[in-house]
């Protein structure tokens, strides 16, 4: 909302400037730089010729940034309300966004230069010849933004998914033209180089399973307890549908451990709710045992006395 005011005030100020500067009669300066003006605003938004530097190629500078801020306001709106739609609407337009930040800048400074009788076709020779020098030394930072485009355009990943990188789990905050920011569960952030993501999760792209792995004693008859879990599966799904996307899945003795039996079941669910479905997932199957009488037995340690 901040930003979407700062923008409507941007576009009313340049909307006064423009008003104000295409139509010179209406301003209280002499009648000879009025004339100035005009041919001005004649000549430099066709870009044709300069001269020399005058109050009047000043205020035509102004009318000029006032047409780009008001251009780049429309865009940024426009393209703010298509983010909103959805997460992958949101992180295209957000890529669009920080290309059209740099290209207004550009076209701002150059078109500045124009009207100020600087020959901009020289400065974009000599820019050319700088940034090819520059680009050799600047290897990694083309290639963050060419891979953060292919990341955008390929869809590997969108603003709020949940995707692990090496050993950081977290939620895509956002994604830049040179570097992606990642939010893990205790808020802090990481920013990594669109260069430097590999081999890395999306695990918002499916359903996701929440394991609990229980330990039963060794006295417990397992056909029964068995029967008890999935007897009641349905009713556990049923008192955790926020958190569940379906019924749990019994899936059997998992292992053989050094004190009990221990036994699996999972629970899909989305991504985003993965840990809260553990935890519910434990809480049930404790109750459920503590009602039926089934032992979760603790670390024994056993004792063998000599005669």
């Amino acid at each position: 909302m901040k930003k979407n005011t700062k923008a409507y005030i941007g576009m009313g100020i340049a909307l006064v400037i423009i008003i104000l500067l295409l139509n010179p009669r209406i301003l209280p300066i002499p009648e000879s730089m009025k004339n100035e003006i005009l041919d001005l605003e004649k000549t430099y938004f066709l870009i044709e010729r300069s001269g020399r530097i005058t109050i009047a190629h000043i205020l035509t500078v102004i009318l000029a940034l006032a047409v780009v801020i008001l251009v780049y306001s429309i865009i940024h709106s426009i393209l703010i309300a298509i983010g909103e739609k959805n997460e992958r609407a949101r992180t295209v337009t957000t890529l669009i966004l920080a290309l059209l930040r740099y290209a207004a800048v550009i076209l701002a400074i150059l078109w500045s230069l124009s009207i100020l009788g600087v020959n901009t076709t020289a400065v974009l020779a000599g820019v050319g010849i700088i940034g090819l020098i520059l680009g050799f030394g600047a290897q990694s930072l083309i290639e963050d933004i060419i891979t953060g485009m292919f990341i955008i355009f390929e869809g590997q990943y969108s603003i709020g998914d949940i995707i692990i990188l090496d050993d950081f789990r977290g939620t895509v905050r956002s994604i830049g033209v040179r570097t992606t920011s990642i939010e893990d569960a205790g808020g802090n952030i990481k920013v990594v180089n669109n260069s430097d993501i590999r081999n890395f999760q999306n695990r918002s792209k499916n359903l996701s399973l929440a394991i609990c792995d229980c330990d039963v004693s060794y006295g417990t008859n397992i056909p029964e307890m068995e029967k008890v879990i999935k007897d009641n599966l349905e009713k556990i799904y049923k008192a955790n549908t926020d958190v569940f996307t379906d019924i749990p899945i019994y899936y059997g003795v998992e292992s053989l451990g050094a004190s009990g039996v221990t036994v699996r079941v999972c629970v899909p669910c989305r991504e985003t709710n993965v840990f809260a479905a553990r935890r519910r997932l434990n809480r049930e199957l404790k109750i459920l045992f503590d009602a039926n009488g089934i032992e979760i037995p603790f670390p024994q340690v056993v004792v063998h006395q000599g005669d």
